[in-house]
C-alpha cells in the first residue's frame, strides 16, 4: 500500500475492515466497487468489500473464534444463539447459506430451519403479548 498503514485515520478503519472480512488498498490501487474513504481532504485508504459468499466464511470463522472452539462443538442453546446471530447478519440470504451453517454447527440443514422457525413464533408471541 503506497498510503502508511500506521496513519492514524488507517489503523481506526483497520478492525471494523477487518470484521467485514474487507481489505485495505491504496487509494491509486481501487477498483469499481472499492470504497475510498478521505480524511482531511486526502484519500487515505480504500476498502475492498468481501462477496457475499466470502462474508459468511469470514463471520463463521469468527464466531469460531469468539466462542473459542469449533461451532461444531457447542451446546444446542448456544447454537441457536449462533443462528440467531447470523439470521440478524443476513446469512441465510446467501445461496447455500442454511446448507453452510448446518455444516459448521454439526447439525442438519431441518434442524437449522428447526431453530430459525423457533425464533419466528418466539418473537411473534413476545409481540402479541405486547400488543395484547
Amino acid at each position: 500500500m503506497t498510503e502508511p498503514a500506521d496513519h492514524p485515520f488507517v489503523q481506526a478503519v483497520k478492525p471494523l475492515v477487518d470484521a467485514m472480512g474487507g481489505r485495505l488498498v491504496a487509494p491509486d490501487q481501487a477498483q469499481g466497487d472499492d470504497v475510498v474513504l478521505t480524511w482531511e481532504g486526502e484519500d487515505r485508504v480504500a476498502v475492498r468489500l468481501p462477496h457475499l459468499s466470502e462474508s459468511l466464511d469470514h463471520i463463521l470463522v469468527e464466531l469460531r473464534r469468539r466462542h473459542g472452539k469449533p461451532l461444531a462443538e457447542l451446546d444446542r442453546k448456544t447454537k441457536q444463539s449462533v443462528v440467531r446471530i447470523l439470521e440478524t447478519r443476513g446469512a441465510f440470504s446467501v445461496r447455500h447459506g442454511v446448507e453452510t451453517v448446518a455444516t459448521a454447527l454439526g447439525v442438519s440443514r431441518f434442524t437449522v430451519y428447526n431453530y430459525l422457525n423457533r425464533e419466528t413464533a418466539s418473537r411473534e408471541a413476545g409481540g402479541r403479548a405486547e400488543g395484547e
